[in-house]
Protein backbone atom coordinates (compact mmCIF):
# COMPACT_ATOMS: atom_id res chain seq x y z
CA UNK A 1 0.00 0.00 0.00
CA UNK A 2 1.55 3.52 -0.93
CA UNK A 3 0.72 6.33 0.41
CA UNK A 4 0.23 8.60 -2.60
CA UNK A 5 -1.60 11.75 -2.63
CA UNK A 6 -0.95 12.05 1.13
CA UNK A 7 0.40 14.91 2.84
CA UNK A 8 2.56 13.89 5.89
CA UNK A 9 4.44 16.24 8.38
CA UNK A 10 7.10 14.93 10.34
CA UNK A 11 8.80 16.47 13.71
CA UNK A 12 12.96 16.11 14.71
CA UNK A 13 13.30 15.28 10.77
CA UNK A 14 16.73 17.39 10.17
CA UNK A 15 18.33 14.17 11.00
CA UNK A 16 18.73 10.54 12.75
CA UNK A 17 15.16 8.36 12.81
CA UNK A 18 13.25 11.28 11.67
CA UNK A 19 14.94 12.08 8.73
CA UNK A 20 14.48 8.15 8.20
CA UNK A 21 10.81 8.59 8.70
CA UNK A 22 10.38 11.65 6.39
CA UNK A 23 12.72 9.85 3.60
CA UNK A 24 10.62 6.55 4.05
CA UNK A 25 7.24 8.28 3.63
CA UNK A 26 8.17 10.07 1.04
CA UNK A 27 9.48 7.10 -0.88
CA UNK A 28 5.97 5.99 -0.71
CA UNK A 29 4.25 8.64 -2.19
CA UNK A 30 3.51 11.20 0.13
CA UNK A 31 4.04 15.05 -0.08
CA UNK A 32 6.51 15.50 3.26
CA UNK A 33 6.49 18.82 5.24
CA UNK A 34 9.63 18.59 7.76
CA UNK A 35 9.70 20.50 11.04
CA UNK A 36 13.12 20.75 13.15
CA UNK A 37 14.74 23.35 14.26
CA UNK A 38 17.51 23.43 12.24
CA UNK A 39 18.08 22.01 8.73
CA UNK A 40 16.24 22.20 5.15
CA UNK A 41 13.06 21.95 6.21
CA UNK A 42 10.03 24.71 7.98
CA UNK A 43 11.79 26.05 11.50
CA UNK A 44 9.45 25.54 14.40
CA UNK A 45 9.70 24.88 18.02
CA UNK A 46 7.35 22.63 18.66
CA UNK A 47 7.46 23.98 22.46
CA UNK A 48 5.04 27.18 20.95
CA UNK A 49 1.95 25.98 21.18
CA UNK A 50 1.28 29.26 19.32
CA UNK A 51 3.79 29.22 16.65
CA UNK A 52 2.42 25.40 16.34
CA UNK A 53 -0.81 26.00 15.81
CA UNK A 54 0.03 28.68 13.55
CA UNK A 55 2.68 26.54 11.29
CA UNK A 56 -0.21 23.48 10.96
CA UNK A 57 -2.44 25.95 9.92
CA UNK A 58 -0.22 27.35 7.16
CA UNK A 59 0.77 23.95 5.86
CA UNK A 60 -2.74 22.82 5.90
CA UNK A 61 -3.79 25.66 3.68
CA UNK A 62 -0.28 25.49 1.72
CA UNK A 63 -0.76 21.72 0.83
CA UNK A 64 -4.41 21.48 0.98
CA UNK A 65 -4.43 18.81 4.11
CA UNK A 66 -2.86 17.06 6.20
CA UNK A 67 -3.14 13.04 6.09
CA UNK A 68 -0.29 11.95 8.61
CA UNK A 69 1.84 13.61 11.60
CA UNK A 70 4.49 11.90 13.12
CA UNK A 71 6.07 13.14 16.30
CA UNK A 72 10.05 12.30 16.26
CA UNK A 73 11.22 15.66 17.52
CA UNK A 74 12.51 14.58 21.13
CA UNK A 75 15.87 15.22 23.36
CA UNK A 76 17.07 13.55 26.80
CA UNK A 77 19.15 14.15 29.50
CA UNK A 78 21.38 11.84 30.91
CA UNK A 79 21.92 12.31 34.60
CA UNK A 80 20.37 11.41 38.11
CA UNK A 81 17.45 11.98 39.97
CA UNK A 82 19.33 13.79 42.60
CA UNK A 83 21.30 16.23 40.24
CA UNK A 84 18.62 16.65 37.62
CA UNK A 85 17.66 20.64 37.99
CA UNK A 86 14.13 22.00 37.36
CA UNK A 87 15.05 23.25 33.91
CA UNK A 88 16.69 20.22 32.89
CA UNK A 89 13.41 18.65 33.54
CA UNK A 90 11.10 21.05 32.31
CA UNK A 91 13.26 21.19 28.62
CA UNK A 92 12.95 17.22 28.50
CA UNK A 93 9.35 17.33 29.51
CA UNK A 94 8.43 20.53 27.14
CA UNK A 95 9.93 19.30 23.85
CA UNK A 96 9.42 15.64 24.10
CA UNK A 97 5.49 15.54 26.09
CA UNK A 98 4.62 19.36 25.04
CA UNK A 99 5.73 19.57 21.86
CA UNK A 100 4.14 15.66 20.65
CA UNK A 101 0.77 17.54 22.35
CA UNK A 102 1.13 20.57 20.53
CA UNK A 103 1.58 19.20 17.43
CA UNK A 104 -0.65 16.33 17.81
CA UNK A 105 -3.72 18.49 18.75
CA UNK A 106 -2.80 21.45 15.95
CA UNK A 107 -2.92 18.13 13.42
CA UNK A 108 -5.77 16.96 14.61
CA UNK A 109 -8.04 19.45 14.37
CA UNK A 110 -7.01 19.31 10.32
CA UNK A 111 -7.82 15.74 10.16
CA UNK A 112 -11.07 15.76 12.30
CA UNK A 113 -12.35 18.50 10.29
CA UNK A 114 -11.60 16.61 7.02
CA UNK A 115 -12.67 13.05 8.62
CA UNK A 116 -9.75 10.63 9.28
CA UNK A 117 -5.71 11.17 9.12
CA UNK A 118 -2.97 8.89 11.52
CA UNK A 119 -0.95 10.30 14.22
CA UNK A 120 2.24 8.26 14.89
CA UNK A 121 3.75 9.48 18.12
CA UNK A 122 7.33 8.21 18.48
CA UNK A 123 7.90 7.18 22.75
CA UNK A 124 10.64 4.71 23.49
CA UNK A 125 11.32 1.53 25.85
CA UNK A 126 12.17 3.19 28.53
CA UNK A 127 8.77 4.71 28.91
CA UNK A 128 7.88 0.88 29.30
CA UNK A 129 10.71 -0.66 30.99
CA UNK A 130 12.84 2.60 32.93
CA UNK A 131 16.31 2.96 32.65
CA UNK A 132 18.71 5.10 35.10
CA UNK A 133 20.04 8.26 34.95
CA UNK A 134 17.40 9.52 32.54
CA UNK A 135 14.12 10.48 34.79
CA UNK A 136 12.84 13.55 32.96
CA UNK A 137 13.09 11.02 29.40
CA UNK A 138 11.32 8.01 30.95
CA UNK A 139 8.49 10.30 32.37
CA UNK A 140 8.41 12.35 29.10
CA UNK A 141 7.95 9.29 27.05
CA UNK A 142 5.41 7.48 29.31
CA UNK A 143 3.57 10.33 29.16
CA UNK A 144 3.79 10.37 25.37
CA UNK A 145 1.75 7.01 25.54
CA UNK A 146 -1.01 7.75 28.08
CA UNK A 147 -1.77 11.22 25.54
CA UNK A 148 -1.44 8.46 22.49
CA UNK A 149 -4.29 6.10 24.44
CA UNK A 150 -6.51 9.52 25.22
CA UNK A 151 -6.47 11.01 22.33
CA UNK A 152 -7.30 7.71 20.03
CA UNK A 153 -10.48 7.70 22.30
CA UNK A 154 -11.35 11.08 21.63
CA UNK A 155 -10.49 11.22 17.96
CA UNK A 156 -11.70 7.70 16.49
CA UNK A 157 -14.85 8.99 15.81
CA UNK A 158 -13.68 11.63 13.71
CA UNK A 159 -12.23 9.10 11.89
CA UNK A 160 -8.29 9.98 13.11
CA UNK A 161 -6.33 6.94 14.15
CA UNK A 162 -3.58 7.87 16.66
CA UNK A 163 -0.68 5.19 18.15
CA UNK A 164 2.86 5.37 19.37
CA UNK A 165 6.10 3.04 18.50
CA UNK A 166 8.53 2.45 21.40
CA UNK A 167 12.13 1.95 19.67
CA UNK A 168 14.51 0.38 22.01
CA UNK A 169 18.37 1.22 20.57
CA UNK A 170 18.29 2.64 17.16
CA UNK A 171 21.54 3.37 15.63
CA UNK A 172 21.96 7.09 14.71
CA UNK A 173 24.32 10.01 15.46
CA UNK A 174 23.06 10.17 18.78
CA UNK A 175 24.01 6.83 19.73
CA UNK A 176 27.53 6.25 17.33
CA UNK A 177 29.91 6.32 20.16
CA UNK A 178 28.61 3.47 21.85
CA UNK A 179 29.40 1.31 19.16
CA UNK A 180 33.29 1.99 19.19
CA UNK A 181 33.17 -0.24 22.02
CA UNK A 182 32.99 -3.32 21.00
CA UNK A 183 32.29 -4.99 24.08
CA UNK A 184 29.13 -3.21 24.10
CA UNK A 185 28.14 -4.47 20.38
CA UNK A 186 28.72 -8.30 21.52
CA UNK A 187 26.91 -7.42 24.39
CA UNK A 188 23.63 -6.65 22.34
CA UNK A 189 22.61 -10.09 22.41
CA UNK A 190 22.48 -10.27 25.58
CA UNK A 191 19.49 -8.21 25.58
CA UNK A 192 17.90 -8.34 22.61
CA UNK A 193 16.28 -12.01 21.41
CA UNK A 194 17.81 -10.47 17.32
CA UNK A 195 21.40 -9.16 18.98
CA UNK A 196 21.63 -6.23 17.27
CA UNK A 197 20.48 -2.05 17.59
CA UNK A 198 17.70 -0.83 15.40
CA UNK A 199 18.48 1.08 12.41
CA UNK A 200 16.74 4.08 11.89
CA UNK A 201 14.83 1.77 8.66
CA UNK A 202 13.55 -0.46 10.96
CA UNK A 203 11.78 2.30 12.84
CA UNK A 204 10.87 4.45 10.01
CA UNK A 205 8.50 1.27 8.69
CA UNK A 206 7.06 0.38 11.33
CA UNK A 207 5.83 3.98 11.53
CA UNK A 208 4.80 3.57 8.01
CA UNK A 209 2.76 0.38 8.11
CA UNK A 210 1.00 2.19 11.36
CA UNK A 211 0.19 5.69 9.04
CA UNK A 212 -0.91 3.78 6.51
CA UNK A 213 -3.62 1.76 5.44
CA UNK A 214 -2.67 -1.23 6.67
CA UNK A 215 -3.21 -0.36 10.10
CA UNK A 216 -6.68 0.58 9.50
CA UNK A 217 -8.33 -0.84 12.27
CA UNK A 218 -5.37 -0.22 14.67
CA UNK A 219 -5.46 2.62 17.25
CA UNK A 220 -4.64 3.22 20.55
CA UNK A 221 -1.23 0.89 20.83
CA UNK A 222 2.32 1.41 21.49
CA UNK A 223 3.66 -0.90 19.53
CA UNK A 224 7.85 -1.85 19.99
CA UNK A 225 10.23 -2.05 18.15
CA UNK A 226 13.42 -3.24 20.04
CA UNK A 227 14.71 -6.37 19.18
CA UNK A 228 12.84 -8.64 21.84
CA UNK A 229 14.85 -6.48 24.42
CA UNK A 230 11.33 -6.11 26.32
CA UNK A 231 10.63 -10.07 26.31
CA UNK A 232 14.07 -11.03 28.05
CA UNK A 233 15.76 -10.22 30.81
CA UNK A 234 16.92 -6.84 32.35
CA UNK A 235 19.97 -5.24 31.17
CA UNK A 236 21.94 -5.82 33.96
CA UNK A 237 23.56 -9.27 32.47
CA UNK A 238 26.14 -10.15 30.38
CA UNK A 239 28.86 -7.83 28.91
CA UNK A 240 27.17 -4.14 29.84
CA UNK A 241 28.17 -2.65 32.83
CA UNK A 242 26.05 0.64 31.64
CA UNK A 243 22.14 0.21 30.30
CA UNK A 244 22.28 0.28 26.80
CA UNK A 245 21.06 3.83 25.64
CA UNK A 246 17.24 3.68 24.59
CA UNK A 247 17.12 6.63 22.77
CA UNK A 248 17.45 7.52 19.21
Amino acid sequence: MTLDGRVAVVTGAAGGLGAAVADRLAAQGAAVERIDLEGDGRRLDVRDHAAVATAFREIAEERGRIDVLVNCAGIREIVSVLELSAEEWKRVIDVNLGGTFHCSQAAARVMAEAGGGSIVNVASTSALAADPSRTAYCASKAGILGLTRAMALDLGPRGVRVNAVCPGLVRTPLTEAYFADQTFVDGLADVAPLGRAADPADVADVVVFLAGDGARHVTGVALPVDGGFLAGKPWGGGAFTTPPPHAR
